[in-house]
């Protein structure tokens, strides 16, 4: 009988233990306990509010802190991305539902993390042009690069008049924050905030973040590393067709109301008073969106009404990023920077060489920076009239999903291509260098005009001179 008594509590013993093991990964942040899921080989803590849902009163209005639970938040799931016209691109896909609900944000980790760890942290900041996109797409997957041993954010951040609105109405009791209309800036940059105030809760160091970002995510790095708002939150950058820190994707103050009045007129609201603020504040969420999106923004004429506008140069969320820059208060942080081989303008366009006179800037600048031309093609999309690399098409190749982006056609040499774009942002994560004796040495951009062009046959190459 003893034999067999201590036979069942040997059994119910590896029970418990197998039940324990599989336990969901758990953190706990000031807002409340969490738990994720673990999903392709990483631990995943998705769909997290870092702000409460900015609707109704709190549409056109600063993020607000997020409130609290005392239940485990499930964070198992993407939230909604941003409300949204979708445009039909890979170069700004979504994964959700698009919704005005949306400021939430996910966090990958290795498997077995925890709060002492203090593993450097990438942010991720998706691109579409300010008005279309969304964090929950499968290429932004952060679970192959959380493998590395680093902790991976992604972010949904306000799109098109959602995020960007300055309408005069507005401003009566408006912040000195709000008064540019920038709220789509204002949520990245509380994004970064609730990085640096829970990260370590999943095991992030919070002293060492990198922000990374393509096309319009690329132009927000800009602003990330320049705003006033986020001093000291970043101490690295990947810029990716990030255009040259130019007004290009930046509109005044003054044009900025134009629109946003245009817009009003146009639903049949006017004057500026406390009444056309309820108006706006009131139209359903279809209506501010009103079919905007990158493909119709392509497609107007320049006699169109304007009602629309890109973030607003305040001085207060958005400064002039190029003369941020010169003034070399960022000396000394690590940068990548590059495009695509057939970026949108082609060679001269402002991609390809916005990304070269950056890098000759922030050099001149005592900033270490490595500049790269990603020419790689996925073997399904080659043809005989392959140009080179289209906009956006290196990102699931940086973040090791090309399954996720391919599918069955993706190829050896695909993967191949991706561990070595994945291998150098990686190492750049942690330690501020790309450099790792397994890839092909990357020297620094330097006088020399060094570059490193991601090569057809999935590896890399040096290039030298301007």
């Amino acid at each position: 009988m003893r034999t067999l008594r201590h036979a069942g509590l040997a059994v119910l013993g590896l029970v418990l233990a197998g039940g324990a093991a599989m336990a969901p990964p758990a953190a706990t942040i000031p807002q409340g306990p969490v738990t994720g899921k673990v999903e392709n080989g990483a631990e995943a803590f998705l769909g997290l509010p870092y702000a409460r849902p900015p609707v109704g009163d709190l549409r056109w209005r600063a993020p607000q802190p997020a409130d609290g639970w005392s239940r485990p938040f499930e964070a198992t799931r993407f939230a909604n991305d941003c409300a949204q016209k979708p445009f039909p691109s890979d170069a700004a896909p979504l994964g959700t539902e698009p919704s005005e609900d949306c400021l939430y944000l996910n966090v990958w980790r290795p498997e077995g993390a925890s709060s002492g760890d203090r593993l450097p942290v990438m942010v991720w900041i998706h691109g579409g042009g300010f008005i279309n996109g969304g964090a929950s797409p499968d290429v932004y997957d952060g679970a192959a690069l959380a493998r590395e041993g680093m902790v991976v954010v992604s972010l949904n951040y306000r799109l098109g008049r959602f995020g960007f609105f300055a309408h005069p109405a507005l401003s009566a009791d408006a912040t000195d924050e709000e008064r540019g209309g920038n709220y789509g800036i204002l949520d990245q940059a509380m994004a970064l905030s609730w990085v640096q105030d829970n990260i370590a809760a999943f095991g992030g160091n919070p002293a060492q973040v990198t922000v990374m970002g393509e096309s319009a995510g690329g132009r927000s790095v800009h602003l990330m590393l320049t705003s006033p708002l986020t001093e000291g939150m970043v101490q690295r950058a990947v810029i990716q067709s990030g255009g040259d820190g130019g007004s290009a994707m930046s509109a005044s103050l003054d044009a900025a109301r134009e629109a946003a009045l245009a817009f009003a007129e146009g639903k049949g609201i006017t004057g500026t008073g406390p009444g056309a603020a309820k108006a706006l504040r009131a139209l359903e969420e279809d209506a501010v969106v009103d079919g905007l999106n990158l493909s119709v923004l392509f497609e107007r004429g320049s006699d169109a009404p304007p009602d629309f506008h890109m973030p607003v140069l305040d001085d207060v969320a958005v400064v002039d990023t190029a003369e941020a820059y010169r003034s070399g208060r960022l000396a000394g942080m690590p940068v990548m920077i590059g495009a695509t081989s057939a970026d949108i303008g082609g060679p001269d366009g402002v991609m390809l060489r916005g990304a070269r006179q950056l890098a000759a800037l922030m050099t001149a600048q005592d900033m270490p920076v490595w500049h790269y031309v990603y020419d790689y093609v996925a073997e399904s999309e080659r043809s005989g009239g392959t140009a080179g690399a289209p906009h956006a098409s290196e990102i699931p190749f940086f973040f090791g999903t090309v399954a996720a982006k391919y599918g069955e056609a993706a190829t050896d040499l695909d993967r191949s291509a991706s561990g070595t774009a994945l291998g150098y942002l990686a190492s750049f994560v942690k330690t501020g260098d790309p450099n790792t004796q397994d890839l092909p040495e990357w020297p620094r951009y330097g006088e020399a005009g060094t570059t490193l062009v991601f090569t057809r046959d999935g590896s890399a190459a040096v290039a030298d001179g301007r």
